[in-house]
Order: C-alpha cells, then sequence, then structure tokens
C-alpha cells in the first residue's frame, strides 16, 4: 500500500518526449519506495497562454483550478523537464503562472516538497534547465525543492525495452532523488 502520493508533472507531452519517459520510469520506481505516482498532462488543462487582460475579462481557465486541485490531493510533487534553450517549456511555465492566480494556491503549493529531474539527448541531460526551476518554484509558489536533482543526458539511449533506465548508475541516481522526495514527504506529514 502507498502512503505517499506524488504528483509527476512532465514538462512535455509530445509524440517521443523523453521527459515523459522519465516521468514514467520514476513513477514505476516510486512504489518500490512504497510510494504512488500520479503524472497529470498539462496539455489537457487547455490552459491559454498567460494574459492578463484574459484574466481581467474571462476569469482564471478551469484548467488552473484542476491543476491546484492536483497539487493539493498530493503529499509532493515530481517535475520532469526537458530543456528548450537551456530552460523549462514554456507548457511548464506557464501551467504553473496560471495556477498562482488562484488564491487557494498557497495553501495547496507552498512548501509541497518537490523534487526535480531532467532529460535531453544532448550531453548535459538538461541540467541547465533545473538551476531556473528550482528558483522559479521555490520563489512562488514557495514550493520546498530537495537539492538532490538528476539529469539524464543522452536519453535517446537511455531506456530499456521496458521503459526503465538502462543504465544501473543511472536508476541508483534517480532512486536517491525519489528516495529523498519520498522521505521528505512523510515527515512532513507527521
Amino acid at each position: 500500500m502507498s502512503d505517499v502520493r506524488v504528483l509527476v508533472l512532465p514538462g512535455s507531452f509530445r509524440q517521443g518526449a523523453y521527459s515523459h519517459a522519465l516521468a514514467r520510469a520514476a513513477v514505476a520506481r516510486l512504489a518500490t519506495l512504497g510510494a504512488s505516482g500520479e503524472i497529470l498532462d498539462l496539455r489537457a488543462l487547455a490552459l491559454p497562454i498567460y494574459d492578463g487582460d484574459l484574466e481581467a475579462g474571462q476569469g482564471v481557465p478551469a484548467g488552473a483550478k484542476t491543476l491546484v486541485e492536483a497539487f493539493a490531493a498530493h503529499d509532493a510533487v515530481l517535475v520532469a523537464s526537458p530543456e528548450y534553450n537551456a530552460f523549462p517549456t514554456p507548457l511548464f511555465m506557464n501551467a504553473i503562472d496560471w495556477a498562482t492566480r488562484l488564491p487557494e494556491h498557497k495553501a495547496a503549493m507552498g512548501g509541497k516538497p518537490t523534487a526535480l529531474l531532467s532529460s535531453s539527448p544532448g550531453m548535459l541531460g538538461g541540467i541547465r534547465a533545473l538551476l531556473s526551476l528550482r528558483n522559479f518554484l521555490a520563489i512562488n509558489p514557495g514550493m520546498l525543492v530537495i537539492p538532490q536533482q538528476f539529469a539524464l543526458p543522452q536519453a535517446a539511449k537511455a531506456f530499456a525495452a521496458d521503459g526503465s533506465l538502462a543504465d544501473a548508475k543511472q536508476q541508483e541516481a534517480l532512486d536517491g532523488v525519489l528516495a529523498a522526495l519520498v522521505k521528505l514527504a512523510r515527515s512532513l506529514r507527521g
């Protein structure tokens, strides 16, 4: 039985996205820690590009409320982001921008244990995106981003046929991040 529920947010859902594959691999490994992971498709929220005039005229879209409710329903968050020009994806950043427009985001997201993963077909594994992502999530909405993180280089060759990571050292590094996240989530629940 899983006692820690983790909201898993891939930064990309395009066909063949390595961040989505990494998210699925992480969800499988969470089960070994007595936790469960639920992947949320940010595209399905149908959030337009944030615009203050749009918000003033039409209000906050329903997808933002869905996202905030998902944060509230989970004990921890795992973000798996690709790197777009050394930054996280516009899809992810825009979703968080909209979510923070709702007053209830502070209770749902503030202090929420959060871990960061990245992936890239390049040699750096998307690690450059993690710095800005860490700052973005820690400042507002005030999420508790753990220091452990994992970047997956050469992601095109990193996955075994069953979807797990093919390299044992990479798997061990990912497991370390997941274990730290689950441990923190358990300790904060009391």
